[in-house]
This record gives C-alpha cells, structure tokens and sequence, in this order.
C-alpha cells in the first residue's frame, strides 16, 4: 500500500522536503560599537505582526490537506496487523501505569492533611505566579517564579520570555509539573520500587503534555505555520505517513537522516578484515597504522544491543582508529543482529562464542595467547562474568579489562530499574515468545528513548511532524536507530540475574558449570564512568571498585553514556575526573577527585601501554593461521531489524 500522497483529501506525500524557511522575527538592530545609542525600540504594532494571518484561505486549504494527512495515518495505525497483540500489551502497560500511581493516591487518601498540604503547596504556587505576571503587566521587572532546567531545550524561543501569555503557559506548566513529581516523591509508605515507577510515569506524562508539543501553545509553532499559511502541517504529516509506513504499521520517528550515512563509506570506516565468524558474531581485525605495534592485542567486547560501530563511528571519533594510531592490533566483536533461529542462545553462549572463541581466533591471528581486553556497557558485563568464570578455571589469557559504563552491581542501576520486576520480565517473556523468540530492536530502542523522552522523542514530534522539517544529519543518531533485536534466553537470563536478583555482585551467579567470583578476578582494572549517565550511573559503576580482587582504577567522565565514552582528545570536548584513592562512596571520591579538561582517553592508553609489553612489527589481517572472510565492517553489522 503506497503512501504517496494524490489529492488534497488522500493526498499522496512526496519525497521528504524541507518545510518553507519561515521569516525571522523582528529584531531591533544592535548598535555597532558599545558607546552608540541604542535604537529605540520597535513600535508595539510590529511585534504581533509575528502572528498575523498572511492567506486565509490558502491557511485553510492547508489546514484541511493536514487533517486529511493526520485521519489517513490514524486509518493506518489502527489497521496494523498487530493492531490486537499491541493493544493487549498495552493495557497491561496502562494497569501496571494505574496501580502504581494508586498506590501513591493511597498514600494520600490515608493522610487527609498531606492532601490539604498538596493542594495549599500547588496554589501557593499559582497565587505567587498570579501575582508575578500582574505585576510585569504593570510595568515592572520581575524574575520568574518557574524556569526550566539548563539542559530543558523546549522553551528556548524567545517568546517563551517575552510574549506574557507563552511566559504564563510556560511557568504554569512547570509549576505544575514539579507540583505532580512532588508529591510522588513526598508520599509516604511507598516502597522504593513502585515511587521510582510512578515518579517515571509521572514525568513521562509530564513530558507529553508539555505546552511546546502543541500548536496553539508553541510560539515557534504558531509563528511557522501562520508564515507558511499552514504548509509546515502538511509537511509533518506526509512525514508522519513515511514514519509509519516505515515502522510496519506503527510510528518509527526519524531522529536523523538515515540516507546520509552508508557503513563502510561514512561510518565504521576503518579498514580491516573479518578474520574469524560463528553463530554469535564476527571478529574484526583492523590493519595497523604504525610499523610497530605492542606485543599484547587490544580485543573489545561491544554492547550487543545496538551494533559495534559506535566505535567507529568516524575517523575523527573512531576509538578504533585512535587506538591502531597508537600502535594497538585491535580486534573488535561484532555481534550478529539475532532472529528466531538464535532464540534460545544464552548468555553463556555469548561467553563462550563470543569472549572465548575471540581469545582462541585472536591467537590463531597473532600467535599471542595474552591479551588486553574492553568490554563496552553489557559488553563489560559479559567481560567481568568472562574474567570470573576464567578464574575458577585457571584461564589467564586476560591480562588487564578495561570496563566501559559497565555495570557489575545492578542495585542502583538507574531508570532502567523502572522496567524491572517479576511482573515486567513475565511480560516481556511472552511478548518475546509471540514474536519468535526474541525481542524486537523498535521495543528495545523505544525504552531508551522515553529514558530521554523530551530529547528523544517530543523533540523530533515537534521537529518533525509540527514544524515540518527534516532530522538533522547525525552519525550518532543514526547507530541509535539501527537498532538490534536480542534472543529471549539471553535477554531473561540478563534481566532477572543481573538487574532482578543482582547475583554476579552477590557471587550466586552460575554460568556454564562455575559459580562466579569477581574477587577472584585478579587482573588490572580500569573502570570508566560518565558522570551524566542514565543507563549505566557512575554510582552504580563505582560498585565495582569493592568487588574485582585485583588493582583497580576508576575515573569518571563528563557528559552521558555514550559522548562521554566515544570523547577524543582533539575534539577538546567535556572533562574527566581523576583521583588514583578509592574511598568507601563515590561522593568521597568526588570530593577528593581532580577536575581535567578534555578527553579521558589519554589517561586510559597511559595505564594500557604499561600492560600491553614490548613493540613488535605489525601484524596484517590474514598473515597468521586465520585468513581473511571479508572486508570490513563485515556482513552481521549490515543485517537491519525489520520488525
């Protein structure tokens, strides 16, 4: 069924076009040097001239051509063929949604003076914003009782400040929304478990119905389409069209411009050859960029949800190409996008085709039995179980991990914790049981997203679909959406020993016939963290300075759970924290810490060269006992989850 738009009432979209540039906003001119004059201001009658209606009836026409466009696509997603499977699981999301804010109302209902405190605290606030805004109207200067946060982008037009009644929708909103996740955090006799799940919710709410997702109440919105007389609606919604047709009968946002980027052209460019594959992945062996390289092979273990390449993403930001500048043989693991026929691999099957069969091609290829090891994110946590159970079994082969945003204690895992319980893991289970055996990349991909929802989701509405325009072009953003699908056996068995039970910190964890033991992991250890981190929270990740029983070195980074791992030093980017103790907490740590500009690598590849021994010459893909299968990046990384 094509979507291609014909007639103004089924209009047939055409190719993705950007929405007409809309006029900028008058201005007063600045002056040119600091002692002139100020120009006086512009005169009142041009500032609504901003939201004059410039063609009514072509305004009209438009209007009429977008609703048709939005009922097509509401005709669309209500014809899905898994229109039913989805509704089902969605009701189960609304009544797990509904019992959890019942049990905060509970709390409420059970404290009578705690609803009287509620009410007075939320019109207090109210009254005092009431107060604030009569007074501008009179004239004076006065702050704001209500200003969002300086990383909220939302309100950064102008007219959120200028214009009284976008100032007023704006403050409203944020008093509001704070007043709402107030009271979830105040109520009392709520277990931890459930406040972190309403309070998740709430905000999730919160977000949605933020006045800069609508029409009538974004400035910037209005503004654009009273401009282009309604043409940046009809644009969003063909674009709407696409992102369904796109996402199989459900909305896939495009967060990028996914025609901008080709594997092997513009990202994951470096050269190297795919030297060894099984059922689980392919190893990459990159061609080295130095005469003479260290002895000991650098091995890096991604995470498998989403692909290898982060990476690699491109010269400039490729870890990879930094690395062999360095005079490292590195060898990465790309994993292989899993179907049904791999339902049943299991976590033990990753180490085991994934860690130890790389140790065994990697000598094969070097003839170098030790090696250093990465693990990135759930990579890392493969790697730490990987090290445990080599240790039971005398295994040395790792000589030195390095650990990525990885965590090994999951008990303050973050607002992923949000989706764990008995309850949640039953469902996905047999959800991943209805699809075949594993869980859809758009699933996994979708829980991130609302982890970041204003960035990752409202953002790109608003963009996309209200202002009419075209996602920027973004290498990072385009690795996020080629998103990985990940078998049930392996994602349970991660899901319920991991996050639910906490068993490998607890040392309960049984994998592949060891009990395993990270005290018994004696190996160097550098653990990096990202101090804005929401998947892999550096509090959690210090955790695991008090379980590996080696030497072990932690450091945090600026920014989040990707930038601040994927930060090269010419990038001149963020800041990193160093401090060589290892106190009890990581507050203690911080507070002892020592603030550097930049990027964290040099830090890590001066601890890494210590243990990587003397130089050798370089080793070319293919010159040892494993010959070469196929250029790099390799044919598992371009497999796409069409879900």
């Amino acid at each position: 069924m094509s979507l291609k738009e014909t007639s103004a009432s089924d209009s047939k979209p055409k190719k993705r076009k950007s929405a007409p540039k809309k006029p900028k906003p008058s201005k007063p001119a600045m002056a040119e040097k600091p002692e002139a004059a100020p120009p006086p201001p512009p005169a009142q009658e041009e500032r609504p001239r901003d939201y004059v209606i410039r063609d009514l009836g072509l305004l009209a026409t438009n209007l009429l051509r977008a609703t048709n466009l939005g009922q097509k696509a509401a005709r669309l997603l209500m014809q899905n063929e898994n229109t039913a499977t989805n509704t089902n699981h969605a009701m189960h999301d609304l009544q797990r949604v509904g019992r959890a804010l019942m049990d905060v109302a509970a709390s409420y209902m059970r404290n009578p003076a705690k609803i009287v405190e509620a009410q007075t605290a939320l019109l207090e606030g109210y009254l005092n914003l009431a107060t604030n805004i009569t007074r501008r109207l009179l004239g004076e200067e006065v702050g704001p009782v209500a200003t969002p946060s300086r990383s909220d982008k939302r309100f950064r037009d102008p007219d959120w400040q200028e214009n009284i009644i976008f100032d007023l929708m704006k403050q409203t909103y944020l008093l509001t929304s704070k007043w709402m996740t107030d009271r979830v955090r105040l109520a009392a006799d709520v277990d931890a478990h459930t406040r972190d799940k309403a309070d998740f919710y709430v905000r999730q709410m919160a977000n949605a119905f933020s006045p800069s997702n609508f029409l009538l109440t974004n400035p910037e919105i209005l503004r654009t389409t009273l401009a282009s007389n309604g043409e940046n609606l009809v644009a969003g919604m063909e674009h709407l069209l696409e992102d369904i047709e796109r996402g199989g009968g459900r909305i896939q946002i495009q967060q990028t411009d996914m025609d901008a980027f080709r594997l092997g052209e513009n990202v994951a460019t470096t050269p190297g050859k795919i030297i060894y594959q099984n059922d689980l992945m392919q190893l990459i062996q990159y061609e080295p960029t130095t005469e003479k390289v260290y002895k000991r092979p650098l091995v890096i273990f991604p995470p498998w949800i989403n692909k290898y390449y982060i990476l690699d993403l491109t010269p400039d930001k490729s870890l990879v190409k930094w690395c062999l500048d360095k005079g490292y043989t590195v060898f990465v693991a790309s994993w292989v996008n899993p179907d049904a026929r791999l339902a049943l691999k299991t976590f033990g099957d990753y180490m085991t085709e994934g860690v130890y069969a790389a140790l065994d091609a990697v000598e094969k290829a070097t003839g170098e039995r030790e090696v250093n090891a990465v693990g990135y994110c759930i990579g890392g946590t493969l790697l730490a179980c990987s090290l445990a159970h080599m240790a039971a079994r005398g295994d040395e082969r790792i000589r030195s991990a390095t650990f990525l945003v990885t965590q090994v204690d999951f008990t303050e895992a973050g607002e992923l914790k949000v989706f764990i319980d008995e309850e949640q893991i039953s469902d996905i289970e047999r959800q991943m049981h209805e699809e075949g055996g594993y869980l859809k990349g758009s699933t996994m991909a979708s829980t991130f997203n609302m982890l970041r929802s204003n960035d990752l989701i409202w953002n790109y509405v608003v963009n996309n679909y209200l202002l009419g325009r075209e996602p920027m072009p973004f290498d990072i953003l385009f690795w996020n959406a080629d998103a990985t699908r990940l078998p049930s056996a392996m994602h349970v068995f991660y899901l319920r020993e991991c996050y639910l039970e906490n068993k490998l910190a607890e040392g309960r964890m049984v994998l592949e016939g060891e009990t395993l033991d990270l005290g018994k992991v004696k190996v160097p250890v550098y653990l990096q963290s990202s101090r804005e981190d929401h998947i892999s929270p550096y509090r959690s990740v210090y955790k695991a300075t008090r379980l590996f029983g080696g030497p072990v070195r932690f450091i945090c980074a600026g920014s989040g759970h990707i930038a601040g791992v994927i930060n090269p030093p010419a990038s001149g980017k963020y800041n990193h924290w160093l401090n060589d103790a290892l106190p009890a907490t990581p507050d203690e740590w911080f507070a002892g810490a020592t603030d550097h500009k930049g990027s964290w690598w040099p830090d890590w590849e001066n601890w890494l060269s210590e243990k990587s021994g003397p130089m050798v010459p370089a080793r070319i893909p293919g010159s040892g006992k494993l010959k070469v299968l196929e250029e790099a990046p390799g044919s598992y990384v371009l497999v796409k989850s069409e879900d």
